[in-house]
Parts: structure tokens; sequence; C-alpha cells
């Protein structure tokens, strides 16, 4: 446990920061999971809705530092492409887990 008073606001920083990036976290992986659902079920409009969405918890997640900025853009575009690929595979053919 921390003794002095720096070290004690330490802590209460860093398990607030901790917390609100588990947060962060939490929402675009929801967010993805959700959309990966909707592409299994061929569900193109609903997927599309979802993306604005997910755009906007990754660039947060990036822009704080939860995570890496190309990790970002690597998700965004992983997901664009699983939405676009929706209409011209067979719900067979489309594979969730890309990322």
């Amino acid at each position: 446990m921390p003794i002095t008073k720096s070290a004690k606001k330490s802590l209460r920083q860093s398990k607030k920061r901790r917390a609100r990036n588990i947060r962060q976290k939490e929402a675009f992986k929801d967010i993805i999971k959700n959309i990966r659902k909707l592409a299994l079920k061929n569900k193109k409009k609903e997927a599309e809705k979802l993306l604005p969405k997910a755009y906007k918890a990754l660039d947060k997640a990036a822009k704080t530092g939860v995570t890496k900025k190309n990790t970002a853009d690597r998700k965004k575009s992983r997901l664009t492409k699983l939405v676009n690929k929706i209409d011209a595979k067979a719900p067979s053919q489309i594979t969730p887990k890309q990322s």
C-alpha cells in the first residue's frame, strides 16, 4: 500500500484511469461483436448503422491511448470490409473473426 501522500494520489488516479480504459475497451468490443453477429445473420443495413458508432468508439480509444492509432484503423478497415462483403457472399462464407 502507498505510504506517501503523492503515492496515495497516484493510486487513486491510476484506479480511475484503469476503470475508464476498461469501459472504453468494452464499449468498442461490444459494438464490434454486434456488427459481426449482424454480418453472420446477413443484416447489412443494421450493421451499416452500427459502423459510425464503432468508428467513434475506436477513434476515442485511440485518442486516449487505450489502443494505438494503427490498431484502431486496422479494426475499422476490417469491419468495413466485413460489412461490404455481406451482400456479396452467402452467410456461411463470411468469417466474422478477422481481428
